[in-house]
């Protein structure tokens, strides 16, 4: 493995982007874990357990750990590593609504002016990638009989425009743990249609760049490891299901849903949300490389 991260390294070409950059959430080193307390800045972080602050969760790594190639310099990269975690702590209260102990979830939601919605609106018209770069925390393991949704777009119907998923779906009555394809990322679209899917490969970063044609309601996706420059991975295809129009916020984190339980009553089981098996393990994620860019 370190002769091929070797390789990789000699390997690595930054890339340029193409179209113009409407939110930027790769982490400068002048940005202070601070930001993160008052959600200021590129993140808005209200999605994470009530009773700790948004720094025990979510860590920007400064020099000690090397962002994705891809958008950085050899030796001279110009983001933070941004380490993001959940445990047991992990419970989500969203206003209004009872606390959601069937999740364990910690994510950042794209903002800028600290305000996630007029973002939105400026983000999802036309054509628009996102970009994000994922590696694995090997200090901080996923349990693959779960599933994680990682990266995604939440309108507030609560379904999601394109989403990433890692581990094992979600089912009632639960399946043979952990699926086959545990392991692998799998890119879905709002249908729950799996576009692509690859290896998660440890101590690696695996690079992403989703295009939406809010218009045309199409997906194509592109994807690289380390260094590599992005390659298109799937033809453009439509993504008929999201309502036009349908505005959403852009999350990534850690969604980790529950096991079913099966000494739930049915309509318990049914409801991921509140109720279902959860470990509360220490499991985490590093990502860097996150922004957006307007292609027309």
């Amino acid at each position: 493995m370190a002769k091929i991260r070797d390789l990789l390294s000699l390997l690595v070409c930054v890339i340029s982007v193409t179209g113009s950059i409407v939110y930027d959430g790769r982490v400068p080193f002048s940005m202070q874990a601070a930001a993160l307390n008052t959600s200021t800045g590129p993140f808005l972080t209200a999605v994470k357990g009530q009773n700790e602050s948004a720094t025990y969760y979510t860590e920007f790594l400064g020099h000690s750990a090397l962002p994705t190639p891809l958008w950085n310099e050899l030796g001279h990269p110009s983001e933070q590593v941004i380490s993001i975690k959940i445990d047991n702590t992990s419970v989500f209260v969203p206003g209004g609504g009872p606390p959601q102990y069937g999740f364990r979830r910690t994510e950042l939601i794209a903002q800028k002016n600290e305000n996630s919605t007029l973002l939105d609106a400026e983000m999802e018209v036309g054509v628009s990638t996102f970009h994000f770069s994922i590696k694995s925390d090997l200090s901080r393991p996923l349990n693959y009989s779960h599933e994680y949704q990682i990266v995604f777009i939440e309108p507030s119907d609560g379904t999601h425009v394109f989403e990433i998923q890692l581990g094992s779906p979600f089912t009632d009555p639960t399946l043979t743990l952990p699926a086959a394809n545990a392991h692998s990322f799998k890119i879905r679209d709002h249908a729950l249609n799996v576009l692509f899917t690859t290896p998660f490969i440890p101590l690696i970063w695996h690079n992403f760049a989703i295009t939406v044609d809010w218009d045309n309601l199409t997906l194509a996706v592109e994807y690289s490891t380390e260094g590599f420059p992005l390659r298109m991975v799937t033809p453009t295809v439509g993504n008929p299901t999201v309502t036009p129009g349908a505005l959403g916020d852009f999350h990534f984190g850690v969604l980790k849903l529950p096991i079913v339980d099966p000494e739930d009553s049915p309509a318990d089981q049914a409801d991921v949300v509140h109720f279902g098996i959860q470990e509360g393990t220490t499991e985490g994620l590093f990502y860097s490389g996150v922004f957006v860019e307007k292609v027309s």
